[in-house]
């Protein structure tokens, strides 16, 4: 068999075009749209696919270097850390939190669950049922391509495999379940929307304005290379601190390399937050959505199908289990935790999205629902601040304290 090692401007060129591949056929395919398929992991599955059968015909091993892999991962998860604002948490009051304390206890569960069948019933490492568990479903790719490498590392053969392809059952998966629960819900209880849930639509879009925009006004002068230059200086500062928060940590407990960098732009955030101080907020999401682009585009280049052969049945099971899970989490819990009311049936829809795919799949739902009963504001703003600003920072703390407990 050939063995090709792609050097790393050679690697960065492959995931640049897988990534293009995977946006060209989500422009051409329509059902991967709707349900919110990320390009980088279309076009990363077609390229795995492609490996898969030549791997097997014994013609042609691909391997490339992982360095360029780990710096996207890193600038991707800093931006995440800049989202962390403890000042809108606060605004958010009461139900921000519930719901927020509701998510936690759901990420715990989801690895729970997945190391007892992975151990109980079929006799794997614990660790592999975590790849299963909330890796995939509330971290989606980006989580499960940094977390799957790592377990990867530590013994945990096919780690990384299964984490991708549950991310992938979990996109499809958290938009089919959402949208009928919720529906059963409203119709089951008569629910609808009314005039107070519009002004207060009008009014959560105003508060908004001020918190997001209102700070960069006053500086719209900037170009926007200026702009993103500062985000460029913002992402490498934290990224660098977080070396050190990193090194100080890993005496204690074994974590991801970008922990480190996630706790450093979290606690940059919030001094400029109390200093009413500029920051590129939009620049830096940006950056970090394009890192996120090649880091999953190189995260599915490395997967070995091949390993999943006798992995299928124990993921297949897991997966069904943990779909179960769910829908009676959010059928019976968010549904009543949140009120029982109107808003809280969109809660319920949405809970399914980022519980099991993304933050875009639970706006997904949400919108999809809204539209045929009516604005849920409050539904729109909480779940944003749960499932963008906060929820991936617990995630990433609750699966490294499984992992090393379960080490």
């Amino acid at each position: 068999m050939l063995s090709v090692s792609l050097n790393l401007y050679q690697g960065l060129a492959v995931a640049c075009l897988v990534y293009a591949l995977g946006y060209l056929m989500i422009q051409k395919i329509p059902l991967l749209g709707k349900y919110c398929i990320p390009a980088p992991v279309v076009g990363g599955l077609v390229y795995a696919l492609i490996h898969l059968g030549l791997y097997t015909a014994g013609v042609l091993e691909i391997t490339f270097s992982s360095t360029l892999q780990d710096f996207f991962m890193t600038i991707f998860f800093t931006s995440v850390g800049y989202t962390a604002s403890f000042k809108l948490l606060k605004r958010g009051g009461l139900q921000v939190v519930f719901f927020l304390l509701l998510a936690i206890v759901m990420v715990a569960l989801q690895d729970i669950l997945g190391a007892v069948m992975a151990s109980g019933l079929f006799g794997l490492d614990p660790r592999m049922g975590l790849c299963v568990g909330s890796i995939p479903m509330v971290g989606g790719h980006g989580t499960a391509g940094s977390f799957g490498p790592m377990l990867d590392d530590m013994g945990v053969t096919g780690a990384s495999t299964v984490a991708i392809a549950a991310a992938t059952y979990g996109l499809v998966a958290g938009s089919m379940l959402g949208g009928p629960l919720a529906r059963r819900r409203i119709e089951k209880h008569g629910l609808h929307s009314n005039a107070e849930d519009i002004a207060s639509a009008h009014a959560a879009r105003l508060d908004e304005e001020v918190d997001f925009v209102g700070t960069e006004t006053a500086h719209d002068t900037r170009t926007t290379t200026h702009k993103f230059t500062a985000a460029a200086v913002f992402l490498g500062v934290a990224s660098g601190l977080g070396t050190f928060i990193s090194e100080f940590l890993g005496q204690f407990m074994t974590f991801p390399s970008y922990i480190g960098a996630m706790v450093a732009a979290v606690i940059i955030r919030n001094i400029w937050d109390a200093c009413h101080a500029y920051m590129p907020h939009e620049e830096i999401s940006i950056t970090g959505s394009v890192s996120l682009s090649i880091f999953l585009s190189y995260a599915l280049m490395g997967l070995k199908l091949w390993q999943l052969a006798q992995l299928a049945l124990p993921m297949v099971v897991m997966l069904a289990a943990q779909t179960v899970m769910m829908a009676l989490l959010a059928y019976f819990v968010t549904f009543n935790l949140m009120g029982r009311d109107y808003e809280a049936a969109v809660m319920t829809t949405a809970f399914c999205g980022f519980g099991m795919g993304a933050t875009a799949n639970a706006m997904a739902n949400m919108q999809a629902v809204t539209a045929k009963y009516g604005p849920a504001p409050r539904a729109f703003f909480v779940v944003p601040l749960v499932g963008s600003l906060f929820i991936d920072f617990f995630n990433a703390g609750i699966i490294t304290a499984f992992i090393n407990l379960l080490g």
